[in-house]
């Protein structure tokens, strides 16, 4: 499980040192809206105010739903403060890091082995039933 920890914070690092990461529900939605298919990947993370956000439950249902329908990875982080370390600032800070999205590279003629080992973990979650798998970000 810590590997897999490991190979999400790589591939979230190099996403967003390729520009292909999106963060926010809204903003993620709108690319999955405007071009499914460029989408890679899909980290939804929670806090301890996801229990009363109505609103934020409804569009992770949404978003979740759209990723089974298009065969888009998908994955649930409990840590959203250290998901917003990894992506965010130097102060760590990102309004919105509930929903990140990974997206393809334009060129279509680039691998990542991270990415590849997190498609595979979810590939055998879905296989035993887990269909939203969750992965445990460790701490620094």
């Amino acid at each position: 499980m810590e590997s897999t920890g490991k190979a999400l914070k790589e591939a979230l690092v190099s996403a967003q040192s390729e520009e292909r990461l999106t963060v926010g529900v809204y903003e993620s939605a709108m690319i999955m809206n405007d071009d499914p298919d460029s989408v890679s990947f899909c980290v939804l993370a929670v806090d301890e105010d996801f229990e009363c956000d109505i609103a934020l439950q409804i569009h992770f249902t949404l978003i979740q739903s759209f990723c089974f329908d298009n065969e888009i990875s998908i994955v649930r982080v409990s840590n959203m403060q250290r998901l917003a370390q990894i992506v965010g600032d130097k102060a760590g800070q990102f309004e919105d890091a509930h929903c990140l999205l990974i997206t393809n590279p334009t060129d279509g003629s680039w691998e990542d082995p991270s990415l590849e080992k997190l498609h595979l973990f979810c590939q055998e979650s879905r296989g035993q039933n887990d269909w939203l798998p969750e992965i445990a970000l460790s701490e620094r």
